[in-house]
């Protein structure tokens, strides 16, 4: 939901579950506190912004009135126990209502929209795709104080350096002049505007594309954020009129081993395995490819290419790269998968996969940690622990496979 913000980048397929990054301005109308502690830091933190370039003047009028936030507190501190399957994630992302809005901006916008395409050689739809689960189309840009939940993040929070490194890059957005500290508001993780752009990724692709002296991410007007996604995208490694990935018919015997993301091939080694498009022709050659198979064996397969690693830079959950994907495809006039999805299958809760990665461990398969997530070291844990039963080595988390490991 956040461009590499807290607890999203590096999540990989684990990142299923979005947590709504708006608090209701009701909340907050009462200023935050600001405790001896919190003052101290502050203190400390000054003169470390200032020995970094922040003028005295800067530092003091984005400060004013800034305290603790508790509701960045306890965001910051949750931690879902339940989370989306990965085809209950692409309804949302590409819900019908969240289609036609994306046609709809494409229409409204029509010249802008073109024109950013023509400048940075990205597809709209893909910039619109971006916009509409960053924000909604704008609806949803965040209503907190960007610089007060960085303080209280970098104050108390899970990933105290970070925090502080966004923090000064807030700040030499203000002595820029792009914004003032009363317009800069975003989520409880300090990513800001249309496209949810954290300080230091504001500060390296964000542009006036509307000409008017200011990098404005956070107005009604979406010009500049669209030109910044798509900059982002661009200096990424985007590729014009190319997929991000395409359904694929697998043939029997197929090894699920070499389903993994991480395994890119020529289009020609797939195609001497057997594997076709879902109509039954060879995958067109859109450079190198890797199958994944995100719900396992029992779900549909894609081949993904280069625009499917953008958008993981740009946010790195494979649940949201297919879901800007899927989405920017719809707003394209694509149709729907072909392969039914697994829906029978159940879940695994957070407390369920920590287990299953504790098991693992046990067994001797290393999942690198214990931490609930389903990242690359687990899937392969899985594997070879599938391998080793006789079972399909999809790399998947089910419900079946914990029994077994139980």
């Amino acid at each position: 939901m956040i461009l590499l913000a807290f607890g999203v980048a590096g999540c990989g397929a684990g990142a299923n579950q979005q947590v709504d990054a708006r608090v209701p301005p009701a909340a907050r109308n009462s200023p935050s506190p600001q405790p001896e502690s919190f003052v101290a830091w502050k203190a400390a933190f000054r003169t470390r912004a200032i020995a970094q370039g922040i003028s005295p003047g800067v530092f003091d009028a984005a400060f004013q009135g800034v305290g603790v936030n508790a509701d960045v507190v306890r965001l910051d501190g949750r931690q879902a126990e339940f989370t989306k399957p990965i085809w209950e994630y692409l309804d949302s992302a590409a819900s019908p209502t969240r289609v036609e809005t994306g046609r709809a901006k494409r229409r409204e916008l029509g010249p802008t929209m073109t024109a950013i395409e023509a400048r940075y050689g990205v597809d709209g739809e893909a910039v619109l795709a971006i916009w509409g689960m960053e924000s909604n189309y704008g609806a949803n840009r965040g209503d907190i104080p960007v610089i007060e939940s960085l303080a209280t993040l970098a104050y108390e929070g899970r990933r105290r350096s970070f925090a502080e490194e966004q923090l000064v890059a807030a700040l030499r957005i203000l002595q820029a002049g792009d914004v003032t500290p009363a317009e800069m508001r975003g989520s409880w993780a300090g990513a800001m505007g249309h496209t949810q752009f954290i300080p230091t990724s504001y500060q390296s692709y964000a542009v006036d594309f509307g000409g008017d002296g200011h990098r404005d991410v956070w107005s009604n007007d979406p010009t500049d954020a669209l030109a910044s996604a798509a900059n982002y995208l661009a200096k990424s490694g985007w590729r014009l009129n190319q997929p991000w990935g395409i359904e694929v018919h697998m043939p029997a015997g197929f090894s699920y081993a070499s389903a993994d993301q991480g395994n890119r091939k020529p289009v020609s080694h797939w195609n001497g395995l057997g594997v076709t498009t879902m109509d039954g022709r060879p995958i067109p050659d859109y450079g190198p490819a890797a199958i994944i198979a995100p719900a396992g064996a029992r779900g549909p397969t894609f081949a993904v290419f280069q625009n499917f690693y953008v958008i993981k830079k740009y946010n790195n959950a494979t649940s949201y790269a297919m879901g800007v994907g899927t989405l920017a495809d719809r707003i394209g006039g694509g149709g729907g998968f072909v392969s039914p999805w697994p829906r029978d299958e159940r879940e695994l809760s957070r407390t369920e996969k920590i287990e299953l990665q504790e098991r693992l461990i046990a067994k001797g398969y290393d999942t690198g940690a214990t931490d609930g997530v389903i990242g690359p070291n687990t899937i392969q844990a899985i594997r070879g622990f599938q391998s080793a039963q006789g079972m399909t080595p999809d790399g998947y988390a089910s419900s079946a496979l914990l029994l077994k490991l139980r």
